[in-house]
């Protein structure tokens, strides 16, 4: 159903970029992202509104590109699924626990408090700020899996998005990094969109004038890369 990208240098410059945004927490022209207060959980952000009633949820766990730096929070990619969800009629409640900076680490740390609620399934996006500080791929792995684990055993489904690594890590440490999210998919038998920034990273057209972050078209077109994977797995849920 999604192809599987090639790894060309655009890509790599690109997830630096948006690596570094978030691990520094500077937004668009500069302006520094959204923090939370020392000490403080991050809160997720539902696209519902507030007057509707409870539904079931589907997270977005991620970091500075699921968070949706430098855009409205209508414009954010959790915001766009929330808006296919709705017109095709699959009552659903998007909550966007992205956190700018975050790595495989820092979102199983927050787990259990994103997991709170119906979640019937869990968007993993993490993965990038990693790669940036040239962690271990084994100990991505290691996360990333505990993550996957954790939410099969509340019955909850799990589409995994894959994420490139740096070129000036070596060839070696990219395969390897590269090799994390399919391995993951076999062995957890879970959903898989091979590259999350697939189209996206490295073209000036769609990302902000920091050249780090999607515009509101690269956004939507990262909202239809996750929707051609999510819509069988929200439909399925449904039932």
């Amino acid at each position: 159903m999604i192809r599987r990208c090639s790894r060309p240098v655009a890509v790599a410059i690109g997830l630096l970029g948006a690596a570094i945004a978030g691990a520094c927490g500077v937004g668009d022209r500069g302006q520094p992202a959204r923090e939370q207060p020392a000490g403080a959980p991050a809160r997720p952000l539902t696209t519902e509104r507030a007057s509707r009633p409870s539904r079931p949820r589907i997270v977005v766990l991620g970091d500075s590109l699921t968070a949706g730096v430098g855009l409205p929070v209508t414009g954010s990619y959790p915001s766009l699924l929330q808006e296919r969800l709705d017109g095709g009629g699959y009552e659903f409640e998007v909550v966007n626990a992205g956190v700018s900076g975050d790595t495989s680490a820092g979102g199983l740390s927050r787990l259990d408090w994103s997991l709170d609620g119906d979640v019937r399934i869990l968007i993993v996006a993490l993965g990038g700020n990693d790669g940036l500080r040239g962690l271990p791929p084994d100990e991505m792995k290691r996360n990333l899996g505990e993550i996957i684990r954790r939410a099969r055993e509340r019955d909850v489904a799990v589409l995994l998005a894959g994420m490139e690594s740096l070129t000036n890590m070596g060839p070696d440490y990219q395969r390897r990094f590269h090799d994390v999210f399919p391995a993951l998919a076999r062995e957890y038998q879970v959903s898989l969109l091979p590259f999350l920034l697939e189209g996206v990273a490295g073209r000036a057209d769609l990302n902000q004038s920091d050249g780090i972050h999607p515009t509101a078209e690269g956004a939507r077109v990262i909202a239809g890369h996750v929707w051609r994977v999510l819509e069988p797995m929200a439909r399925a849920a449904s039932r």
